[in-house]
């Protein structure tokens, strides 16, 4: 079983009696009208909530990001800083921060979301470019500045280079590529972030429509 697989907690819904009904494990009874489920008609069967999070290693030729420090599940709230990434054909990430530039398959990528990533045929293009990005002498912990020379500056300049569509288009502009390209993800994520903190307070959560 692949480490995603374990950090998935599994959320189910259901509805049967009127709100629908969230929760890690399906109950044996209603937890809105104690009903037996194992013998009652479902308004909406039972079904997996969508994880939203992936395995950085297991998507080659992508950009993801993960919260600085933490993770989405238990730590990560709007106002926290991303580290943002890419990955080789290979599924190496390679990175960069205070430390300079890295290559890795660390499992603090093992929770991230994914941005977007380029079809097989460009794979090969993907990683020339890549390397070539690399060598540049500019991406070094002595060169690394939090607010004008990281992780971002790193990622955008990598994809302005590799021409690759509407994805390079937006890397040209800061503002543009955060509102295309992470504001929608992190956005989506959050729905399921705060629903999981929900049912680890309470066990199980009904959504009534207002």
């Amino acid at each position: 079983m692949s480490k995603i697989v374990k950090m998935d907690p599994g959320i189910v819904c259901f509805q049967h009696c009127g709100p629908k009904v969230f929760s890690f494990i399906l109950p044996r009874r209603c937890p809105v009208c104690d009903e037996d489920l194992e013998r009652a008609n479902f308004a909406l069967l039972p079904f997996r909530v969508p994880y939203p999070f992936i395995r950085a290693s297991q998507y080659p030729c992508a950009v993801v990001i993960k919260p600085t420090s933490g993770d989405f599940l238990n730590d990560y709230y709007n106002s926290m800083d991303l580290h943002i990434g890419v990955t080789t054909s290979t599924g190496t990430i390679v990175e960069f921060d205070k430390h300079g530039l890295r290559k890795h398959r660390s499992t603090h990528w093992n929770q991230c979301l994914l941005l977007d990533q380029v079809p097989i045929p460009w794979r090969e293009h993907w990683d020339t470019t890549l390397w070539q990005v690399c060598k540049q002498k500019c991406w070094s912990a002595k060169t690394y500045s939090e607010d004008n020379h990281n992780c971002y500056s790193f990622v955008l300049t990598f994809l302005v280079t590799l021409a690759y569509g509407n994805l390079s288009e937006a890397a040209r502009n800061r503002t543009l590529f955060c509102e295309k390209f992470i504001v929608p993800r992190t956005t989506a994520a959050g729905k399921y972030i705060s629903l999981y903190r929900k049912l680890k307070q309470h066990g199980f959560y009904e959504h009534r429509n207002k």
